[in-house]
């Protein structure tokens, strides 16, 4: 009977090789069809319909269907279709108990790598290498693109480890990758060595380290790294063109810009938008407008970002109509602008003060959707708050349903800058968390507003709190610490400095030399000044200004022909410090030669501030008819603080008819100045003119002014002690008045006779020698004496000149006790030493 089947015993060999032939032709013929059908694919719902379809087919369990599969999906690139193709890959594992192939794992590390995802591309990698399977060189450029893309850089480390184990690191495009990887990782150093250590380089290799110097802030040398790549034949890209030209505009060197943008044309390189966005860039940095507006107008295809990128610059320069212009020209483009460009808009309309601007980009931002950026809500409160809307801005802040530190910030450096302290203090108080920006806003708050000891205060608040202080910070500090006066606190915030190794700038240094000039210590203040190893011209005047602090006019004049020498061009303020120099060391000549070549050898226009320390100038030598001339002979009409200049010199020379005529002139200018009133009544008091006096002091009293008393500080041992002039409820005084009674004893045995000229009251000699005994430098003088040590400086702060009284008996005091004493009233500083002062007498 014949067989119905043939049984596998009676196949022949040639039989079997054609069952199989056919076999694999219809996988071909399926996987053939199946390519074509994922090539169709347009998303995710498409690819799980050709999924089902190709499971029914039984083709699931083919490993070459299922690396199609994954590599489609992962080309998708989307989250969904990443998790949905590590799905099919765990799928076959189950059911074919099989790991699943290395292009399997290498597609699934490329996508998660090209979202962005580093962390799930470095899990399939190390799940790969549990199961066994080995990478080769095509995961270790994914896997490293992952490592970048999170700045994984340890992981990034271990990858690199594994290249050498397995002896990668000849391959080109493993090693442009770890270039790349250490570049973005910052690590600029290690890629200089992987593409050192290179036998063969391409494009990819020179550009990838040429972007990293350039991201590094290394500009020069990513341009040199470009000229050796074109002497080396290699010819670049675009994206090294990008990345050069950009390194150009941070070095802003604009004749070295122009030398790469001619590599351009004669090396054949496309030009493309992205280019071209580089180049406006950066001749908008190097200060070529013009050619950087000419080359935007020529443009072909501008988008969006070369649009923002103008936009952009025209704000940091301050070209804010400019910007807005080309916010004009978008629109009529009708280019839909988007947050950065929302944000150089608000800045410019921040800048002009320009309120119907503001509101208009305010409209769009709302229309829009972009309030949630908090960039763009913050650039809208500094926006409102510039322009005087604090309600508006206060109202941007409201609504923001996540406020940021920026946020606050904002805020307060808005209340700050339209002179609401109190508001900026309340909003610091209450903030949920605050930075170092936060403190230093405030800090130099408290210092704009004279607020000196509160400043200090909140420093040291600050560094209870564990915030570390920066440059900015030191400089308010110094600062306010320099008002104060007090020298001990300077030399701490110096160490401080030192310790912390906060970054010394030229401003810093500045500030510094400022404080302890302001501090009485200018052979402090000189050895800093002295050690900068650059100086501009607000460091030289901080040093003139020591000089003249100390009343030393011709080391001041000898430290300002040494700027000259060094190339320093002068300003206007480096004069004001130089004529008070000279005019606190008697300097007439010298003053007067200066001010002259002012405009005749430096081309500088004296200001009225200028005549004002002329006036003082020549007050204070007791030339008032010159003064007065030089008055008359003004250019500008001269304010009331000149003829205040001229009235405190008639005080000193007594010399009342002028006295009267100079404020009379105030009284014209500014009635509301009560302080000039009372200088007057001074000066008819020391004439003993007590009718005169009794008239000033009744109009006074009908303006409701009040004389300001005289009041000195000293500090000891970190603390300030402040005394006024007859008070005798001072905490001290029970110690203070015997010591009062020694010195006053022993400077009359040293032939003092108290100048009673200096009581501008009506009261008999005896009531005017007590009064004179209790200004407020000796009871400062009376308690640093029981307080300090022999030897010991005396060191005080007055708020007012100090009196020809207080000042010989100062001199005797620093004799008899054999102490250095320091007095810096409001005008100048006093150093009495043995008996005589630095200003010899002429004060």
């Amino acid at each position: 009977m014949a067989a119905t089947s043939l049984s596998p015993v009676v196949i022949s060999p040639t039989f079997k090789t054609l069952i199989k032939q056919t076999q694999a032709h219809q996988t071909e013929t399926n996987d053939s069809s199946l390519t074509v059908s994922l090539k169709t694919c347009k998303n995710l719902t498409e690819f799980r319909k050709l999924h089902c379809q190709v499971t029914k087919q039984g083709l699931i369990h083919h490993p070459s269907t299922v690396t199609k599969l994954i590599s489609t999906c992962t080309e998708m690139g989307t989250f969904d279709s990443l998790v949905y193709a590590k799905k099919i890959l765990e799928q076959f594992r189950e059911d074919n108990q099989h790991e699943g192939t290395l292009f399997m794992h290498n597609s699934l590390i490329r996508g998660y790598s090209s979202i962005g995802l580093g962390n799930e591309a470095i899990w399939v990698y190390l799940e790969m290498l549990s199961l066994g399977i080995s990478p080769d060189k095509y995961t270790f450029p994914f896997l490293l693109s992952a490592c970048t893309k999170i700045s994984a850089h340890t992981e990034g480390f271990q990858v690199h480890g594994s290249v050498v184990k397995m002896g990668l690191q000849g391959d080109i495009f493993i090693l442009n990758s770890l270039i790349h990887f250490y570049a973005e990782c910052r690590e600029i150093v290690l890629a200089r060595k992987v593409f050192d250590a290179m036998t063969e380089r391409n494009v990819v290799s020179w550009t990838s380290l040429i972007c990293g110097y350039a991201r590094c802030g290394l500009a020069k040398e990513a341009v040199e790294l470009f000229f050796q790549m074109v002497e080396k034949g290699i010819m670049p890209n675009s994206v090294t063109m990008v990345c050069v030209i950009s390194a150009c505009g941070k070095l802003k060197d604009l004749e070295l810009g122009e030398r790469v943008r001619g590599y351009i044309g004669e090396l054949g390189v496309k030009v493309n938008t992205l280019m071209v966005n580089a180049l406006v860039d950066m001749y908008m940095k190097c200060g070529a407008f013009d050619t950087a507006k000419q080359l935007f107008d020529e443009s072909a295809e501008k988008n969006l970002v070369v649009y923002n990128t103008i936009m952009s610059n025209y704000v940091r320069e301050g070209m804010a109509r400019e910007a807005l212009n080309i916010l004009d020209e978008m629109l009529v483009k009708r280019l839909a602008p988007d947050r950065v460009t929302m944000l150089s808009a608000i800045s410019a309309c921040a800048q002009l003060s320009s309120v119907l601007w503001g509101r208009c980009c305010h409209g769009y931002v709302l229309r829009n959707g972009l309030e949630s950026w908090d960039s763009i809500s913050n650039a809208m409160i500094d926006m409102y708050m510039k322009c005087g809307k604090q309600e508006m801005a206060c109202a941007v802040f409201d609504r923001m349903p996540n406020k940021t530190v920026v946020s606050w910030n904002s805020l307060i450096a808005g209340y700050i800058r339209n002179g609401d302290v109190a508001s900026a203090w309340e909003v610091f108080n209450n903030m949920p968390e605050s930075d170092l920006v936060s403190w230093n806003t405030i800090i130099s708050a408290l210092v704009q507003e004279s607020m000196f000891k509160e400043a200090i205060e909140l420093f040291r608040m600050m560094q209870s709190q564990g915030i570390e202080a920066d440059r900015v910070t030191m400089v308010s500090i110094a600062s306010a610490c320099g008002y104060l006066g007090a020298l001990d606190l300077a030399k701490w915030i110096h160490a401080y400095i030192k310790k912390n190794k906060v970054p010394c700038d030229i401003r810093l240094s500045t500030a510094l030399v400022d404080m302890f000039a302001r501090c009485g210590d200018p052979l402090s203040a000189m050895e800093i000044f002295n050690k900068m190893e650059k100086r501009d011209v607000s460091a030289w005047t901080a040093a003139i200004g020591a000089m003249a602090m100390e009343g030393n006019g011709n080391q001041a004049i000898e430290l300002f022909n040494e700027m000259l020498r060094q190339g320093v061009k002068p300003d206007g303020i480096v004069f004001v410090g130089l004529l008070t120099a000279c005019s606190h060391g008697g300097l007439i000549e010298q003053g007067q030669y200066l001010f002259r070549s002012m405009e005749s050898v430096h081309g500088i226009s004296p200001q009225i501030v200028h005549y004002g320390c002329m006036v003082d100038l020549l007050g204070r030598a007791g030339l008032l008819e010159q003064a007065l001339d030089l008055i008359k002979r003004m250019p500008m009409e001269p304010n009331d603080v000149i003829w205040g200049s001229l009235l405190a010199a008639c005080r000193m020379h007594r010399n009342v008819d002028m006295a009267g005529y100079a404020a009379e002139r105030i009284k014209e200018l500014a009635s509301e100045r009560t302080g000039i009133q009372v200088l007057l009544s001074n000066i008819y008091a020391s004439a003993g003119k007590w009718t005169d006096v009794a008239k000033v002091r009744l109009q006074l009293k009908e303006k409701g002014a009040r004389k300001v008393p005289g009041s000195s500080s000293i500090e000891i041992n970190g603390e300030i002690y402040e005394f006024t002039s007859g008070d005798e409820s001072h905490p001290e005084m029970i110690h203070i008045a015997p010591m009062l009674d020694e010195m006053n004893y022993r400077v009359r045995d040293a032939g003092h006779a108290p100048d009673l000229t200096n009581v501008l009251l009506n009261v008999d000699e005896q009531e005017k020698e007590y009064l004179l005994s209790r200004h407020s430098e000796k009871l400062a003088m009376a308690f640093g004496l029981i307080s300090t040590k022999q030897g010991m400086p005396i060191r005080v702060v007055k708020n007012l000149r100090i009196c020809s009284d207080c000042h010989s008996f100062a001199k005797l005091v620093s004799k008899i006790y054999d102490r250095e004493i320091i007095v810096r009233d409001n005008n100048r500083f006093h150093f009495f030493q043995r008996g005589v002062c630095s200003c010899n007498d002429y004060w």
